[in-house]
C-alpha cells in the first residue's frame, strides 16, 4: 500500500474516527470533534475532504458515511520508517541502541521486548 502523509490536524481526526466503534457521519463526526478538539463543523468538513482525497477515509453515501481505509498501525509503522530513515539512516539497529541508551527501561519491559524479538525470529 502507498504511504499515506498525514498532517497533525488529520491525524487529530483519523484518531477521533478510529476511535469510533461504528461508522459515523460527518455531522456525528464534526460534534464529536467540536466536544474533544474545539473545532468547528467547517474545520472538520474540510479536513474530513481532504482525508478522502488522500485515500484515507472512504465517503459512502447516504449521509456521508465516513469508514477508515487506513488503520493506525499502518500510519504508525509508515511514520516510524519516515523517522528512522530521516534520523537514523535508515538503520533500526542504530535507532535502538540510541533509544535504550535515553531509556531506562524495567526488567519486564526488557523481557517483553525480547521476547518479541524472539517470536519474530
Amino acid at each position: 500500500m502507498e504511504q499515506i502523509k498525514l498532517y497533525d490536524s488529520e491525524l487529530k481526526l483519523m484518531e477521533l474516527i478510529w476511535q469510533q466503534e461504528e461508522q459515523k457521519t460527518a455531522k456525528q463526526i464534526s460534534i464529536i470533534a467540536s466536544e474533544i478538539i474545539g473545532w468547528n463543523k467547517n474545520t472538520t468538513y474540510t479536513v474530513l475532504k481532504k482525508l478522502v482525497g488522500k485515500g484515507a477515509i472512504e465517503r459512502i453515501e447516504p449521509n456521508f458515511m465516513c469508514k477508515p481505509i487506513i488503520t493506525r498501525e499502518q500510519v504508525q509503522l509508515d511514520e516510524t520508517r519516515k523517522l528512522i530513515n530521516k534520523l537514523y539512516d535508515g538503520s533500526m539497529k542504530t535507532f535502538f541502541a540510541s533509544f535504550l541508551k535515553k531509556e531506562h527501561l524495567s526488567k519486564e519491559e526488557i523481557e517483553e521486548l525480547k521476547d518479541i524479538i524472539n517470536k519474530e525470529l
